[in-house]
C-alpha cells in the first residue's frame, strides 16, 4: 500500500544529516525541516530519530556543537561538520552513488 511519506534507508539518515550540516551551522529542528524541504515532503525524520544520531555523529567528532539562540529567541544546540565529518560525508556519498546505481541497474532489469 503506498504512504505519502518514505522511510529512510539504515544508514542514511547520518548521511542527510551531515550533508545538511554541510550547508551551514543548523540545530536540529532546523536539520529536519531542511531534510523535508529538500525532500519535497518526501522525508521526514522524527525527533526519536534526529536527536540520537546528532549525539552519535558528534560524538564520532564528525559534528561540533555549541549553543546559540534559534530564530525563535530559545537556546538550541547548533551544529557544524567538523574536518573529520567532512572527510566522511565524501566518503558516504561515494558510497552512495554506488549503491544507488547498483539499485538502478536491478530495477532496470527486463521482467
Amino acid at each position: 500500500m503506498p504512504t505519502d511519506k518514505s522511510d529512510l534507508l539504515q544508514g542514511t539518515l547520518d548521511m542527510l544529516i551531515l550533508k545538511i550540516v554541510a550547508l551551514g551551522p543548523v540545530h536540529g529542528y532546523g536539520i529536519s525541516l531542511r531534510i523535508r524541504q529538500i525532500s519535497k515532503e518526501v522525508l521526514q525524520v522524527q525527533q526519536g530519530s534526529l536527536y540520537p544520531a546528532l549525539h552519535r555523529l558528534e560524538k564520532r567528532g564528525w559534528l561540533t556543537a555549541e549553543w546559540g539562540e534559534s530564530e525563535n529567541g530559545r537556546q538550541a544546540k547548533f551544529y557544524k561538520l567538523s574536518p573529520k565529518g567532512r572527510k566522511q560525508l565524501q566518503a558516504e556519498e561515494s558510497n552512495w552513488e554506488r549503491l544507488a546505481q547498483a539499485v538502478s541497474l536491478i530495477m532496470q532489469t527486463a521482467q
